[in-house]
């Protein structure tokens, strides 16, 4: 297998690729009170991020969109997500406001435990192209009786959602594999995308990929070298699986743009040093999303 030639540039390296761009299903844009409270967060190595952690790219909106546009990426996603009820479709307005403004942004929503779930995103669904749940910041179960509805919504309407359930940076009680496996033998048509390819819990959520035909995962940060050193390589017996998952359509390029600690290309490299080859680059970068029409 070859991969392609080492590149200084995003748009390089897709470019050597012959792609024509990206789709990068893990990026967030959220309300500006609420970006700047996340950062302050990662600014002071909060209790649930748990190192230093350098924010490489900070700016306005518009100044963000056009940093990914010069990347060459062509799709990106907003990716709200609520730490309390009564929260959660307030940024769904904002996140809708912002993909209309913004052509390239994939229309995203989230939601929260509360008696209001099932409605709101009833009434949103057929709009919106990917919902965000974050566990270990929202600090609720996936198997809350109160979401039950919401599932079911979500599982027939074949919605891809991009699921935060892996214990890294710092599990607490209600993240892991088990809760995410329980809920998929209650729903098990879910297209949930598993952020971080599930780290660490990477074997645990790469064998549910594997068990449940709408089950995928993402790659953000999981590669990279500061990912590596916080909580250790994925493991090598587990990449000739990955590269199936991958080629089978079912693993997404995410960056978590911008709040990373690193220069974006430093993804791309990370992948491309996994040495899954070419094809599987670019069915992870463009082809995987593109079947899904994002």
């Amino acid at each position: 297998m070859t991969t392609a030639p080492g590149s200084t540039t995003p748009r390089e390296w897709t470019q050597r690729l012959g792609l024509p761009g990206l789709i990068d299903l893990h990026t967030h844009f959220l309300p500006p009170p609420v970006m700047a409270k996340v950062r302050a967060q990662f600014d002071s190595a909060g209790p649930l991020i748990g190192r230093e952690w350098p924010i490489r790219y900070r700016d306005t909106d518009e100044v963000l969109a056009e940093t990914l546009r010069s990347f060459g990426v062509l799709r990106w996603s907003a990716l709200p997500y609520a730490h309390k009820p009564g929260m959660a479709d307030w940024l769904n307005d904002w996140a809708a406001g912002y993909s209309a403004r913004t052509p390239e942004a994939l229309v995203s929503a989230t939601f929260y435990p509360e008696p209001e779930a099932a409605s709101y995103v009833a009434a949103r669904i057929a709009a919106v192209e990917v919902w965000k749940v974050h566990v270990q910041v929202g600090d609720f179960d996936v198997r809350d009786p109160l979401l039950d509805d919401v599932w079911a919504q979500l599982a027939d309407a074949g919605s891809p959602i991009v699921l935060h359930a892996g214990s890294g940076p710092v599990a607490t009680a209600l993240t892991g594999p088990a809760p995410v496996g329980e809920l998929l033998e209650r729903h098990p048509r879910l297209r949930l995308v598993i952020a971080h390819a599930g780290a660490p819990e990477y074997a645990e959520f790469l064998e549910l990929a594997e068990r449940h035909e709408r089950v995928a995962l993402d790659t953000t940060m999981a590669f990279t070298d500061f990912f590596t050193e916080m909580g250790g390589p994925y493991p090598a017996q587990l990449l000739p699986r990955l590269r199936e998952l991958g080629l089978a359509g079912k693993v997404f390029l995410g960056s978590d743009f911008p709040n990373i600690p690193y220069d974006y290309v430093d993804q791309l490299t990370a992948l491309e040093r996994l040495g899954l080859g070419e094809e599987w680059l670019r069915a992870v970068c463009w082809r995987n999303a593109q079947a899904l029409g994002l």
